[in-house]
């Protein structure tokens, strides 16, 4: 049998229901409806749908066909005219069979020992008294320890030992049977701290056109928000604004390929499964607005990176601790690294939460395609996504308020994130004020700079002061002194314009010095060699440097003075014949 394509409306009397069969006998059909039961039959279809509110027969109902578009139309009145029929569209939850009025509940075996059911026992059960006996033998403690669990809700256990060769490609933990989850969480933080790159994060920072570009986009559910926003005046039913969402072709024929499961979880495990609920969509926000809602390549990499959930198998226990460890993959793993991103993600996620299930729904169905579509991300969907897009249809749109509320209240700081992130910030803001500093100081030295050196002005200046004191010197004096001034100012112009340029490069050497970090410091970054209000070791060792060739110079000067007079005072010694 076939379960056909279906789609149900209501208005204030009557409950619509649209069954597609283009193949089936027209004159062969067989129509039951009772209460919140309602079954159709036409060759090879078959349909059987639990209602979410009573129908009643009274003659009022009405059934056509198009044979044009093969399409059954049945209206059928509501038992209380006038009540809304909550849940239309989650046509998943729609095909599942009344629920079982014992005490045992409704389990779905997945697995020889995945699903515990310690604690429900049926008493009209009979013990087997031939069952086969084995005679008792001493286990190792090693094999005492119980496999670790994980997947929607922790049902799942001993997954990847079937999948090891797709492994490395989906999760990033390592033998994720045999690991608890304190240990993940361990070896989760120390990998981010080596992952993170504090040169990225400040490109980022300072260079953020694209991020600004990326923050102002609109994804769908802002449009729809907005809509809820406006109507809230108008009606507070919350079921109203559930039909602003809709869904598509594809989307339905999604729906109606799940199969409908029954989840026995214990409180523990129902609030683990909310939020990890949150820490997937953080990760769909946030692909969702860096791609502006074009998919690519990519798109499976990025959420599934993004969420600890996905990636390493964690459980949460606290909305602040999902978070944290968001904002932390956020500006470790993908192309844009800013924590603007981060507290946008999260707002989009509260608008989501407040549209209620439906928009959850939606964005589930699309995280699905998306692993569905790249080998192996499918795997996720099997553990995690496909049991969500089941579970979230029978959830109940309060909790979703309230963890909204939640989400809503706390606040997040770049201090909480772990990567000293406001002292890296800081400190490259202080090496961009210095090295504009030291830009300015240089292009004011080369202006001010004259064609002879400040020691060779000096010189002249004493030499006229001298002078002037002692006007009846004798011309061989004058002259050895000007010729020192000048031998003085050919030798340190061009070391001026050396220093001066080396100078200019060292301001670029002591920013990259400033920014780099050793491998080994684990993402921390190094102390500045440069801070304000005093010069850095490069800035001092071209003092050094530029004294010590100030000084040989000067020597220099001073050696070819005095060989300049010891010769004209041979000159003058010598006799003329």
């Amino acid at each position: 049998m076939l379960t056909p394509a279906f789609d149900l409306s209501q208005d204030p009397d009557f409950l619509t229901i649209a069954i597609r069969v283009p193949y089936a006998r027209v004159s062969e059909f067989d129509v039951y409806f009772e209460g919140v039961d309602f079954k159709f039959y036409a060759k090879p279809y078959f349909l059987r749908l639990t209602l979410p509110g009573r129908i009643v027969e009274n003659g009022s109902e009405q059934g056509s066909y198009d044979a044009d578009k093969g399409v059954f139309t049945i209206r059928l009145p509501k038992e209380t005219p006038g009540q809304h029929f909550e849940g239309l569209n989650m046509l998943t939850a729609l095909l599942a069979p009344r629920k079982s009025r014992t005490a045992k509940p409704l389990v779905e075996e997945i697995g020889a020992s995945e699903i515990s059911e310690e604690g429900v026992e049926d008493d009209d059960e009979e013990f087997d008294w031939e069952i086969e006996q084995s005679p008792y033998e001493e286990v190792s403690e090693s094999a005492l320890n119980p496999q670790c669990h994980y997947g929607f809700g922790n049902l799942r256990s001993g997954v990847f030992q079937r999948l090891q060769d797709e492994l490395s490609e989906v999760i990033d933990i390592k033998d994720p049977d045999s690991i608890p989850a304190a240990e993940r969480r361990q070896k989760r933080l120390a990998a981010e701290l080596a992952k993170f790159d504090p040169d990225h994060y400040l490109a980022d920072f300072f260079e953020d056109e694209a991020i600004e570009q990326v923050l102002k986009y609109k994804p769908w559910w802002a449009d729809t928000y907005s809509k809820v926003m406006a109507s809230l005046g108008k009606s507070q039913e919350q079921e109203n604004h559930a039909a602003l969402v809709s869904f598509s072709e594809d989307e339905k024929y999604q729906l109606r390929k799940f199969v409908n499961k029954s989840y026995l979880l214990d409180k523990r495990a129902h609030r683990q499964v909310y939020y990890s609920l949150i820490d997937i969509l953080l990760a769909y926000c946030y692909e969702t607005r860096v791609t502006e809602g074009e998919k690519n390549v990519e798109s499976a990499w990025n959420i599934r990176k993004l969420s600890p959930t996905l990636c390493w198998l964690e459980t949460c226990t606290n909305v602040h601790e999902i978070l944290v460890s968001f904002g932390r993959r956020v500006l470790c793993y993908p192309l844009y690294r800013h924590f603007k991103l981060v507290l946008k993600a999260c707002r989009d996620t509260i608008k989501i939460l407040q549209l209620g299930k439906s928009a959850v729904l939606k964005c589930l169905l699309d995280i699905h395609k998306i692993f569905q579509e790249n080998d192996p991300a499918y795997i996720l969907n099997d553990l995690y996504i496909s049991d969500y897009c089941v579970w979230i249809q029978k959830a109940k749109s309060k909790k979703l308020a309230a963890l909204a509320e939640a989400l809503k209240k706390d606040s997040l700081t770049k201090a909480q994130l772990g990567f000293e992130l406001e002292e890296l910030e800081t400190a490259a803001l202080l090496v961009q004020e210095e090295e504009t500093a030291l830009k300015a100081a240089c292009s004011a030295s080369r202006q001010q700079t004259p064609c002879c050196s400040p020691e060779a002005s000096d010189l002249e200046e004493s030499d006229s002061t001298s002078s002037s004191t002692t006007q009846d010197s004798d011309s061989e004096q004058d002259e050895r002194q000007e010729n020192g001034s000048k031998t003085a100012g050919s030798l340190q112009g061009p070391l001026l314009e050396e220093s001066s340029a080396l100078l200019t490069d060292g301001v670029e050497v002591c920013r990259n010095m400033a920014l780099l970090r050793s491998e080994g410091s684990q993402g921390k970054p190094l102390a500045l060699s440069c801070a304000p209000g005093r010069s850095g070791p490069l800035i001092e060792e071209l003092e050094d440097q530029l004294k010590t060739i100030v000084q040989i110079s000067e020597a220099e000067g001073s050696v070819a003075g005095n060989h300049s007079s010891v010769q004209e005072r041979d000159d003058r010694q010598t006799p003329i014949h």
